[in-house]
Order: C-alpha cells, then structure tokens, then sequence
C-alpha cells in the first residue's frame, strides 16, 4: 500500500555497519505501570553507563506490554487537559502519574499495545526528528498488514487514521539513550479516554484497530506483527 505520509527507513539510511544491533525483545503481559517504568530506569541507567565504557557495544531493549487504567501527565501537561480528579479517579479503577517523557496526558489501558524501547541512539542515528518518525514508520507499517492507510499529521507527533489518532508517542532521551515509547490502541476501552483531552489536542479524536476492523484482535498476533517491522525499520536483530 502506497501512502504519501509514509517515509520509509531502509539500511541506506543508517550508518554502515558489518553487524545489525541487537534488540532484547522482552513482552512482559499486563504490567503495573510503575513497575514498567522503574524497569525502564534501570535499563536506560544500564545502558548509560556501558556508554561510558563502550560506547558502541551497548545492550538494547524493546518492552512490548499492556498496563492497568492509568493517566500519565508528561513534562509539558496542561494539568487541565486531565478531567478527573483522585476521587473520580478511584471510582473508575485508574491511577495517575507525572512522569519524564515529553508530551501531554495520555491514557494506558487493558487492550492497548504499549511499546518502551530502551535504545543506545548512538548506534543508528543520534536524531530525535528521525527517531519519532523511525517509531510513527513501525505503527504505520503495523497497520498496512491489515490494509489500514496509517499517517502523520505535520506538527504533531503521532499515526492517525481518518482524522483520528490511533498511537501516541512519548519520550525520555538522555545522553542518546531513550525511554517510554509509544501506546497504540488494539482493543482498548475507548471510553477512558473522555477523562482526557487526548496529548492536549482538543479537535481530534480516538480510535482502535478494533473499532476499524469491527472485531477484536488478539495482542500476540500484533505484537508478532509489530517486532517484524521495528526489526525492519531499525535495521536490528531481536533475540
């Protein structure tokens, strides 16, 4: 499927190497979200300090997994953009965190893919433009696999489907090395997200692979068909 909001990332594209990096694929289920993030932590400080060492013999990581209701306010939120307060909160079973990415608040959930890769940028490109567009580029090769026409919207990091946000992206970059990801909608309540303005942008809705293809979609099967396409679009190895 050709689509004009799509730019590939092929090997040209990236330094030349005699060996793709490696990525230690790790999904992890349903996981408390501030479990997921103090693993983040640990490995990105693993990372930081084989940089000292050996600066382009790193370990690397892609967190693929599902959180519990939770609310996360960004390094930029508009605390306004979060609807609810601790005590609606509780009633509907979710938690919230201020956290270290960039971006506005956004919503993790049952039913929806999130992705944290914990990667030494040094290897491929120390380029935070073509690195949001490396993750939008795996999203919107996910969703050709089934014939659904991903894009971007200039200005606005993130894939879209007929107006509609289907990923958001969020991340931490420190001394090139990078945390949290990406949160794409599979089979995901889509109600939560009323408790928000979605990433502070108020004209734009949600939607989820289910709602597009009016059936629900079994998550190993995406994450099986998302590792191939970061394996392609980052030109790595995932063991």
């Amino acid at each position: 499927m050709k689509n004009r909001h799509s730019l590939k990332y092929g090997s040209i594209d990236f330094p030349p190497r005699k060996d793709k990096p490696c990525v230690a694929l790790q999904n992890l289920g349903i996981i408390a979200y501030a479990n997921a993030w103090a693993m983040q932590r640990d490995l990105h400080k693993r990372i930081v300090e084989q940089k000292k060492l050996t600066p382009f013999a790193t370990d690397n990581y892609l967190l693929l997994l599902e959180h519990p209701h939770v609310y996360t306010l960004g390094t930029v939120t508009n605390r306004a953009n979060l609807l609810v307060d601790k005590e609606q909160l509780k009633r509907i079973g979710a938690e919230q965190f201020e956290i270290d990415r960039g971006g506005d608040v956004t919503y993790h959930g049952p039913g929806q893919l999130v992705g944290y890769p914990i990667l030494n940028l040094s290897l491929w490109k120390e380029d935070l433009h073509w690195y949001l567009r490396a993750i939008e580029e795996t999203i919107i090769r996910s969703l050709a696999h089934y014939s659904l026409e991903g894009y971007r919207v200039p200005g606005r990091t993130g894939v879209w489907i007929s107006g509609e946000k289907i990923c958001a992206i969020g991340i931490k970059c420190s001394r090139w090395v990078m945390m949290h990801g990406f949160a794409w909608n599979i089979n995901t309540d889509l109600s939560y997200f009323n408790n928000i303005i979605p990433c502070g942008i108020p004209d734009k809705g949600v939607t989820s692979l289910e709602k597009l293809l009016f059936r629900k979609i079994e998550m190993v099967e995406v994450q099986r068909i998302y590792a191939e396409q970061f394996a392609e679009v980052f030109n790595c190895v995932l063991a």
